[in-house]
């Protein structure tokens, strides 16, 4: 069978992954769970054969040398597959992975919405953190999906390989992958700054001068999008400063607390009714009081910030995820409890929250119950409104006094202009009365001036 109709049946059975490797039929990855398919076993010289026909000679040189090569697949019609071929036990071996040619949403991805405010953001360094295989690619993808689908800036994407292809929308994207359009991380991360980015993203900061490099640009005024392997907001700043030396640590420590605008870090958990899988995460935001604890070097303390800051800045734990999930029925409460970091903290969350879903153990989509846990949560989010309403009647006696004022104002302006009505109909009166007295008074004079000329002439006839 050849390795594109193995990935087209991949791609029927809905499954994430396909492992090619000697003397075990083709395996796939579906809902989590490895499963092999019904044919038989696979010789060295058939995986050869299957990944030879996909690759250049450069590529074969690549992996001869490396004992390994990664590369990105496409198959016309069907999806993009980002592939690893490897040695193993001195033969080779391959994993594929299905990457859509559409990218999904983030109500299609069950994300939370708070993801998006990211896309609003000039600056500033966002990472997007967890195990292989959690769906880091596929969450940055979502996320730059609405960058460009909204803000005219160039996006340049720094891959290994490229996975999900980019089209220009508002904004124009450039896809480099590496070993193709350039030879590292750190050299593209280099050239990039020469080529007018407002948005970058990196796909894995691996080593020290790509971090250097990506801090360096966020603090350039430019917006960086990358991953590590890491599982929580505190491992993944450990992590960044575990790249440089003693004596250059705090150095970064300070660049990052000032760059540093989120960490996303997630892994996926088996739904409930087994139809696949969903994400968990952990949220973590440049709030001023995070990046103090991360310029102090305080990164203990960052949890407790995460799970007091849900309300404002729409931070979570990743306890918190689980126990939203587990709510709202999406997961069971075995399956929160194998995942989570902490059972034992998730285990006295859900005491003192819902303590009935501990005595159950599971829950049911017909146990009444559940809706008594929605109204306890109800009851949360009403104390929070009463906050706010108290906030807006604060509000609203700031907006009726100053409405008294303003009405206050315009009735002394209905008085003075009165006023002024009254002084102009007086001006008016007097005007009229001294042009009254001006006249009489001219005829006055006028009539003595006549008597005058009279007696004037009687003289010079007397004389």
């Amino acid at each position: 069978m050849e390795l594109d109709q193995l990935l087209r049946l991949m791609t029927e059975k809905g499954a994430s992954d396909l492992h090619l490797k000697p003397r075990r039929p083709p395996l796939l990855r579906v809902h989590g769970k490895l499963m092999p398919l019904e044919l038989a076993p696979l010789k060295p010289e058939d995986i050869q054969e299957m990944v030879y026909a996909i690759i250049t000679p450069v590529q074969k040189v690549q992996l001869e040398e490396r004992m390994a090569l990664d590369l990105g697949y496409g198959v016309s019609g069907l999806c993009r597959f980002r592939g690893n071929i490897y040695v193993q036990r001195g033969t080779l071996a391959a994993a594929f992975r299905r990457i859509p040619f559409d990218v999904p949403g983030y109500d299609q991805l069950g994300l939370p919405s708070v993801l998006d405010q990211f896309t609003n953001l000039n600056t500033g360094l966002i990472l997007v953190t967890g195990p292989t295989g959690s769906g880091k690619s596929t969450t940055l993808a979502t996320i730059l999906r609405s960058v460009k689908a909204r803000r005219p800036v160039h996006i340049i994407t720094i891959e290994d390989p490229i996975e999900f292809l980019f089209s220009d929308d508002v904004a124009t994207v450039s896809q480099r992958e590496i070993g193709t359009d350039t030879p590292t991380f750190g050299d593209a991360l280099r050239n990039a700054m020469r080529q007018d980015p407002d948005v970058i993203m990196v796909g894995e900061m691996r080593d020290a001068e790509t971090v250097a490099t990506v801090i360096t640009a966020a603090e350039t005024g430019h917006l960086v999008f990358s991953t590590l392997h890491t599982n929580s907001a505190a491992q993944t700043v450990d992590r960044i400063l575990d790249h440089f030396p003693g004596n250059l640590q705090n150095q970064i420590r300070q660049q990052l607390s000032q760059v540093l605008q989120g960490v996303v870090s997630m892994k996926l958990v088996q739904k409930n009714d087994e139809s696949g899988l969903t994400p968990v995460l952990e949220i973590m935001r440049g709030s001023p009081r995070v990046s103090s604890l991360i310029a102090r070097g305080d990164t203990k303390e960052l949890l407790e910030e995460i799970e007091g800051s849900v309300a404002y800045y729409g931070m979570q734990s990743l306890n918190q995820s689980l126990m939203a999930l587990l709510v709202h029925d999406v997961i069971s409460y075995r399956e929160a409890m194998h995942q989570s970091p902490d059972p034992e903290d998730l285990s006295l969350k859900l005491r003192r929250m819902f303590p009935e879903i501990e005595e159950r153990g599971d829950m049911s989509a017909s146990d009444f119950s559940q809706i008594l846990e929605l109204m306890e949560i109800r009851k949360l989010y009403e104390e929070q409104e009463e906050k706010n309403r108290l906030r807006m009647g604060e509000k609203d006696e700031m907006i009726s006094t100053l409405e008294d004022q303003v009405g206050d104002r315009d009735r002394q302006l209905t008085e003075l202009r009165a006023a002024s009505e009254d002084e102009a109909q007086q001006r008016d009166k007097m005007k009229a009365e001294y042009e009254r007295l001006r006249s009489e008074a001219q005829e006055k004079i006028d009539k003595l001036s006549e008597r005058i000329r009279q007696l004037n002439q009687k003289l010079l006839q007397a004389s």
